[in-house]
C-alpha cells in the first residue's frame, strides 16, 4: 500500500525581517524533497499568517528569520497560531539568527540552545534552528514529519477498507 507523504508548508519570514533569499532557499529545498511549498514572504505579522494557515491547512510551517529578531518576532508569531484552535496541533518551526548581542554572546543561540531555545519551545514551537543546527537536522525533522504523515494516512486507508460497507 501506498501512501501519500507530501507534505504542505507554508514558509514565511518573521514580521520584522525584509529577508527574502532565505525564503526562496527554504521553498527550493522543500520542494527539492518533494513537498508542496507557499511562500508567503517576508514581514508578515502574525495575525495575517494565522489567517493564511486558516486557509492553506498546512502540514507545516516554516518561519525564518535573517535579522536576528526571530526569539521576539516568533513568540509573537506563535502567539497567534496557537491561539487558533485549527492550527493548535499544527507543527511549527523557526530557524535561523534568532538573536542579536547579548543574546547570543550569553549562550542563547548556537549548539547549545540555551535559555532561548526554552523560551521558544515552551510558547509552542515544535522545533527550533539555530544557525549552527544547519539543514541536516532541518532535513531530518521534515523527513519524520512526512513518514508520520505517510503511516497515519496508511492506517486511516486500512480503517477505511477493514469498515463494513453499507
Amino acid at each position: 500500500m501506498r501512501t501519500d507523504a507530501t507534505l504542505d508548508v507554508i514558509v514565511s519570514g518573521t514580521e520584522s525581517d525584509s529577508h527574502t533569499w532565505n525564503l526562496v532557499f527554504l521553498q527550493l529545498q522543500l520542494e527539492d524533497w518533494g513537498h508542496r511549498v507557499q511562500n508567503l514572504g517576508p514581514c508578515l505579522p502574525g495575525g495575517e499568517l494565522a489567517a493564511e494557515c486558516r486557509r492553506g491547512a498546512p502540514d507545516l510551517v516554516v518561519l525564518s528569520s535573517v535579522n536576528g529578531h526571530g526569539e521576539s518576532d516568533g513568540l509573537s508569531a506563535v502567539a497567534a497560531l496557537r491561539a487558533d484552535p485549527e492550527l493548535a496541533d499544527t507543527p511549527i518551526v523557526i530557524g535561523g539568527k534568532l538573536g542579536t548581542g547579548k543574546q547570543l554572546r550569553a549562550g542563547a543561540g548556537g549548539a547549545a540552545g540555551g535559555g532561548m531555545t526554552r523560551r521558544l519551545l515552551s510558547a509552542g514551537f515544535s522545533a527550533v534552528f539555530h544557525e549552527s543546527s544547519g539543514l541536516p537536522e532541518f532535513e531530518r525533522y521534515v523527513a519524520a514529519l512526512s513518514a508520520e504523515k505517510a503511516r497515519r494516512a496508511g492506517r486511516v486507508l486500512e480503517e477505511l477498507r477493514a469498515a463494513p460497507t453499507p
